[in-house]
Formats: C-alpha cells, sequence, structure tokens
C-alpha cells in the first residue's frame, strides 16, 4: 500500500502537534462510504519493552472469507513525549510504516485508538485515514472525553457519547454482557457505517478481529525488539 507523504513534519513540540491537529481536524470527512467494504486493515501500537521503541502491527481481514490476508509490522524510535491527546505524534509514523508494508490496499483502516472522540476532533485515526485517503474509524476500549449513559446489556445494543454538545461516537455494546467499545468516525466514513462494520468484525470476542489480531501480532513482536 502506497502511503503518500505526511503534510507536517513529526518531529515537533507539543505545542506544534496541537497546530496541526487543529489545522488538519476540518479535513475529515463524515460521510458514508459509497463503496462496500471487504478488506479491513486492523490497526495496534505499543511500546517495546525499554519504551524506546513504538511497535506497530496491521492485520488485514478479509470480511466475506472471515480470515486473514497478510499481516505486517514495523518499528520506530520515539521522538515524542507521552502527551494526552496527542497519541499520533508517537504511534503514526510506526503505524504508517506498517500500513505502507501490505501488498493489498484495504477498503477500510480500523484503529484501536479514537477518531473524532477527540478534544479537537483528530485523534489517531482521523490523523491516519486524512494522510492516507482511505476510510477509517476508531474503536477504542476507553473513554478519552465525554460522558454517556450505560448501553443495554445485549450485543448490538448502544449509547450517544457526547461532548460539548456534539455526539462525537457511540458506546458499543459487541458481546452481551462484556464491556463495550468506542466506536467513533476516522475518516470518510459516517458513525453508523462504522457501529455496523464493528459488530460485523466482532465474530468472537469483545474487540472487533482485524485490532485483536493486531494486538496480539504486536504483543507477539515487542518481545523480539
Amino acid at each position: 500500500m502506497k502511503i503518500p507523504s505526511p503534510p507536517h513534519s513529526w518531529s515537533v513540540t507539543p505545542a506544534e502537534a496541537i497546530a496541526i491537529q487543529r489545522r488538519l481536524a476540518p479535513q475529515v470527512l463524515t460521510t458514508a462510504p459509497n463503496t462496500r467494504t471487504r478488506f479491513v486493515a486492523g490497526v495496534d501500537a505499543a511500546l517495546n519493552l525499554d519504551r524506546t521503541h513504538c511497535i506497530a502491527g496491521t492485520v488485514l481481514w478479509d470480511l466475506d472469507q472471515q480470515a486473514v490476508v497478510e499481516q505486517r509490522t514495523a518499528v520506530r524510535k520515539l521522538t515524542f513525549p507521552y502527551v494526552p491527546g496527542l497519541l499520533s505524534f508517537r504511534e503514526a509514523p510506526a503505524v504508517l510504516a506498517a500500513l505502507g508494508k501490505l501488498r493489498n490496499r484495504p477498503d477500510t483502516i480500523m484503529c484501536d485508538a479514537h477518531g473524532l472522540a477527540h478534544p479537537r476532533r483528530f485523534g489517531l485515526a482521523c490523523h491516519v485515514g486524512v494522510i492516507c485517503g482511505v476510510p477509517a474509524i476508531g474503536c477504542a476500549k476507553s473513554r478519552l472525553i465525554g460522558t454517556h449513559c450505560e448501553p443495554g446489556p445485549d450485543r448490538g445494543s448502544r449509547s450517544p457519547l457526547r461532548h460539548e454538545g456534539e455526539v462525537i461516537a457511540a458506546i458499543l455494546r459487541t458481546r452481551t454482557g462484556v464491556k463495550p467499545v468506542f466506536v467513533s468516525v476516522g475518516h470518510l466514513c459516517d458513525l453508523e457505517t462504522a457501529i455496523s462494520l464493528v459488530l460485523v468484525c466482532a465474530v468472537r470476542f469483545r474487540l472487533p478481529e482485524p485490532t485483536r489480531l493486531a494486538d496480539r501480532l504486536v504483543a507477539r513482536t515487542k518481545h523480539l525488539c
């Protein structure tokens, strides 16, 4: 998969990173995709044991065959400090490098991170989606901002996540009786489509298969770095 050059440097200060997010946020498109999604690239990232490098993994999942098509990893040296709300400046370089190793172009990128459910409406899923020009969604395990009510106990139950009077995500129950996930738009997608895709991909566990398998891939790789 060919990844376009980012429209900015990754070697910036936190203040400059915030300014970049604010500049790029208006580029996020929240319209429903006009093509069917078959191949989903699940993305996850973590630090190595020495906490000096970011390890990213991507698993390309075939919805029709319910199978892995390919999986890739990439490692990049950390150049940005930990700052809440600026995760993409730590992880996106490795994530984009892993996506760039895919031989097949995904129809959608699914990040184990937030998209619009972010203080500046520009989480990692938005950042990656805008740079790649590919539909992207965020499916996170925990809340970053906003308020919500607990959804019902059954699979498919949902409730809105609101921030400053705006619905920024859905709290979605992917399995009956388990903790919900936080689904938000990343780019070139609407919230209903994102919710439907997460449910279709959550075939066995709480997490959808593309990001669950990407998480396992990263976990196996981090002990080698």
